[in-house]
């Protein structure tokens, strides 16, 4: 996907919206304020406010692609692995806090099936990384197997999201890389054999 310089800074100030805001509080209006353009202007970019959320989360869930696969492609140990694409989580939304929309999306899944099925792309991408890694660190006897892959995957994605809305209650007042590190330290002592 092709997004020019003015799409990204739109769908970035939008992320912002939606996180600060929810759904309700993103319009053409309020987003074209807030990044200094007319209305008309915002819409020969984006033909409106579903077309700029699912643009948002298809760029999202294509830079995670990119991002995750860079990130462990030289690595062979599934621990090491697990490790990276956490702490590359943790950097980018460190860094781009306003992204958090797409972990956190009960408002959009009322919007469209097209949105549902955007943000389902995003889980079942970072899904599929981590059940690969799983699967794994299962076969070379590294974590347990009384649990399956999948079950692993879900209370690994689960703490995950768990982390990061604490961080965002709290105001993102904790460094969420330094207590996700713990987190993740925490949950490899449940999962690994002795």
């Amino acid at each position: 996907m092709k997004i020019k310089k003015r799409q990204l800074d739109i769908i970035e100030a939008a992320g912002e919206i939606l996180t600060n805001s929810g759904i309700n509080g993103l319009t053409v209006k309020k987003l074209a304020a807030k990044i200094g353009f007319s209305e008309s202007a915002l819409y020969r970019h984006f033909e409106g406010k579903e077309e700029i959320i699912i643009t948002m989360l298809q760029y999202l869930s294509e830079d995670m692609d990119h991002r995750i696969n860079s990130c462990i492609k030289n690595i062979d140990d599934p621990v090491v692995k697990l490790k990276a694409v956490f702490n590359e989580h943790f950097d980018f939304f460190k860094e781009k806090p306003y992204f958090l929309v797409a972990i956190f999306s009960e408002g959009l899944l009322e919007e469209s099936n097209t949105i549902n099925d955007s943000i389902m792309n995003i889980i079942d991408i970072n899904k599929t990384y981590i059940l690969n890694i799983v699967e794994q660190a299962q076969q070379q006897k590294i974590f347990n197997t009384f649990l399956s892959a999948e079950d692993l995957v879900h209370i690994i994605m689960g703490s995950f999201r768990l982390h990061l809305l604490k961080w965002r209650l709290s105001g993102y007042s904790f460094d969420v890389k330094q207590k996700g590190n713990m987190l993740m330290s925490n949950i490899l002592t449940l999962i690994t054999l002795k």
